[in-house]
């Protein structure tokens, strides 16, 4: 039979299109997609992901342990439900949260953005009926964000008032915030770590302005972070920067993802509110159905519970020593990288991973007034043929036109790696200064993803 198999699938394609009528032999079927994937990129290479590519030997135990333990199953499982608990808790000690905060586990960062998103809508709904005004065009004001807000505002049909860049302002300003709120303004989200260029937007200036906004007009908006990267890496790399989390009394929701700079295997996020009255009892439901009473207040429901179980085990064997180690290599080879980049070409600096401004990543432009033979999408597109990932992508607003290249510095991007990459993007560069492109290419047509 494995004989017959292997010569099917020699001569033959796998199933694509008509579901297959009989199967074939398991071991067989594994080899083959092995060597299918092959033909996917190197992850380690993958420099435009904001998820880890590492993975200790403890962590892939704790992950095929939990792939059967379903997580909603509190009642099943009450041990695995614990151990999500005492994560919200010790998130809850990171990251200042008062006596009685309430959180849970995700999937990942948008989906905890979402909620955080719908429990600000309902909030503010509530508020609204209270007091006899109408609840139709609720809104949502935000610098230049990652998409999943833009999800969330379409899904829930809130208006997203997003606040784009500009050559003065790359972050959501206090100034340009006011501009957008009114009465509809269901939350004003501050991202901690920007999508697009790694930088840390000013929470506790923004919390200032809408502090003062609601003692001259008697409008209270909350604040929601997102956290989704800077979240695990400001308490550890940046304590001393000004209050973003819940030591700001305006500060309502946070939301992170684990599988980013928690370090946590792919498919984990975070959301904490500050106390139970901000998260609105009719998002929690109970189900009974599984055995016992479960609130639940997660969009998605069944799922493994290894992510959240290898989350624990890292936020107990690193502590706050070992993530600011873990975290500081990489701001320490950010830093390397940018300060060599700016040697290889005409190359301006937007970020250089400095801790204290935001995440580490690296951040360039070409030089204005610079006109090179190529542009960062022919850059981009060079440096895919050693295997590299380094996206090419345009800001918002008045930096529309203009591209932009950045990388992630993540756990396992070592200094080798970077000289390496340092090194091919000389090549790189050098190749496209002696042949000239009479054609560069478009946003369009490099298409590189650039998880924005």
């Amino acid at each position: 039979m494995a004989m017959l198999d292997t010569i099917r699938l020699l001569t033959q394609p796998l199933a694509r299109d008509s579901f297959p009528e009989q199967g074939l032999d398991g071991q067989i079927v594994a080899e083959v997609l092995k060597e299918e994937l092959l033909l996917d990129g190197n992850s380690k290479q993958n420099l435009a992901t904001f998820c880890q590519t590492y993975a200790t030997a403890q962590v892939s135990e704790l992950m095929q342990l939990g792939f059967d333990r379903n997580l909603i199953d509190k009642d099943e499982y009450p041990q695995t439900a614990a151990i999500e608990q005492r994560c919200v808790a010790l998130l809850a000690d990171l990251w200042h949260a008062p006596d009685q905060p309430v959180g849970c586990s995700t999937i990942g960062s948008s989906e905890a953005a979402m909620l955080g998103g719908l429990a600000a809508k309902w909030r503010w709904r509530r508020k609204r009926r209270a007091a006899g005004l109408p609840t139709e065009r609720p809104n949502l004001v935000c610098g230049s964000v990652q998409i999943c807000w833009q999800k969330f505002a379409r899904y829930w049909d809130v208006e997203l008032r997003e606040v784009e860049m500009g050559a003065d302002a790359l972050c959501l300003t206090p100034e340009r915030m006011l501009e957008q709120v009114d009465e509809n303004t269901i939350a004003v989200v501050a991202t901690l770590g920007v999508t697009y260029h790694g930088l840390y937007e000013d929470v506790a200036a923004l919390a200032a302005a809408l502090d003062d906004l609601q003692q001259r007009t008697g409008l209270d908006v909350p604040i929601h972070v997102d956290g989704a990267s800077g979240g695990f890496l400001a308490p550890f790399c940046a304590p001393d920067l000004p209050p973003w989390d819940f030591r700001l009394a305006r500060v309502q929701s946070i939301n992170a993802s684990g599988h980013k700079f928690g370090l946590a295997p792919l498919g984990v996020g975070w959301l904490l509110w500050r106390q139970p009255a901000d998260l609105p009892d009719e998002l929690v439901f109970h189900v009974s159905y599984l055995g016992g009473d479960m609130p639940t207040m997660q969009i998605n429901f069944s799922r493994p519970a290894g992510q959240v179980l290898a989350q624990y085990h890292l936020f107990v064997s690193l502590g706050r020593e070992g993530y600011a180690a873990v975290h500081g290599i990489s701001h320490f080879n950010a830093l390397h990288f940018a300060h060599q980049l700016v040697r290889l070409g005409p190359f301006e600096l937007i970020h250089d991973g400095d801790p204290h401004r935001g995440i580490p990543a690296v951040v360039w432009r070409l030089k204005e007034g610079c006109e090179p033979c190529y542009n960062l999408y022919d850059l981009a597109e060079r440096l895919r043929l050693r295997g590299w990932q380094v996206p090419a992508y345009p800001f918002t607003g008045s930096l529309a036109d203009t591209p932009f290249q950045r990388i992630l510095v993540k756990r396992d991007f070592t200094r080798e790696m970077a000289d390496l990459l340092l090194a091919d993007i000389a090549a790189a560069v050098a190749h496209l200064q002696s042949h000239p492109i009479s054609h560069n290419l478009t946003a369009a047509e490099a298409a590189s993803f650039h998880h924005l």
